[in-house]
């Protein structure tokens, strides 16, 4: 098998990056014949299947470490390239990373670790918003850089260190605690009350019923994929839910929502993923991120 061509592999990216061959095509400023033969190359040299040709198109089990190593190359590229130009322009080196985040860290703690990297790094973030349980997933098929993730064994090729815990409290409107669970958060009653949930993906109401009550319920529920829509919908009386405390308090000292069972709470384990890469970006990422968990997670 000959070497890895760094145009094929970037071109690789691409495709899998924008989700077709046209796009991709597009972002490189070549003609959607050029990606299809670079690919097609790439795929003869490696004697498999990369791309599973679908909308978006996204890369094979095969695929995924060349789109892990494609992306590691770009960094590593990206910086040596603004360093080297940096005293000819006189300009800072500019970077673009990508990281997936669940929407709750992304909602309170996560945006103060973006803004504390420090001044001289003038980076650009892509950021991907999935389910803390799911995030990995992305970091895994070389989609991302890094990852705020629950799964604590460190995917190939990546470092994992914990972040702290964020901790969950069961919110209700008032009206609905009265409607539903005037009598307490009894398995009985908990089993017809509505509750929120972010997306399909999201398990931690049922995880928390399961908890508090030591049977699996089957209550009706809400899919609202929205932190906003997803608090307001339990402040209109429309379900319960579970929110982070640092959204829960203030809901609580208003008046706005009570906690259906106090002195209960779950806590979700969180990681820091990134690959395993000599790099100032994500150093310098991974110590804004570890600082600001520390002060925001339990």
């Amino acid at each position: 098998m000959a070497g890895l061509d760094s145009t094929q592999l970037r071109t690789y990216a691409a495709v899998i990056g924008e989700g077709s061959f046209e796009a991709a095509a597009r972002l490189l400023h070549v003609t959607p014949s050029a990606v299809s033969q670079r690919i097609r190359a790439l795929e003869q040299n490696v004697g498999q299947v990369l791309v599973r040709r679908a909308k978006p198109c996204r890369a094979t089990a095969a695929g995924q470490p060349l789109l892990r190593l494609a992306g590691q190359l770009a960094l590593l590229e990206q910086e040596a390239l603004a360093e080297a130009r940096a005293p000819l322009t006189g300009g800072r080196p500019r970077y673009r990373i990508s990281v997936v985040v669940n929407a709750d860290s992304l909602a309170t703690w996560f945006p103060t670790a973006l803004a504390r990297l420090p001044d001289d790094l003038a980076c650009c973030f892509d950021l991907r918003q999935d389910d803390q349980e799911h995030t990995a997933d992305l970091l895994r098929d070389g989609t991302v850089t890094a990852a705020v993730t629950a799964e604590r064994e460190p995917v190939q090729g990546c470092r994992s260190e914990r972040l702290g815990a964020m901790r969950y409290l069961a919110l209700a409107a008032p009206d609905l605690v009265r409607r539903h669970l005037a009598d307490g958060p009894t398995p009985d009653a908990l089993a017809d009350t509505p509750v929120v949930v972010f997306d399909r993906k999201d398990r931690i109401q049922h995880r928390f019923l399961e908890t508090v009550t030591g049977r699996r319920l089957d209550p009706p529920v809400h899919y609202i994929p929205s932190v906003p829509g997803f608090g307001a919908a339990i402040r209109l009386g429309l379900g319960w839910g579970l929110v982070p405390e640092e959204l829960a308090h203030p809901e609580l000292a208003a008046g706005r929502c009570v906690d259906i069972a106090p002195g209960r709470h779950l806590d979700v384990p969180l990681h820091w993923q990134h690959w395993r890469l000599e790099s100032t970006l994500l150093g310098a990422l991974t110590t804004a991120v570890r600082a600001a968990a520390a002060e925001a997670l339990r």
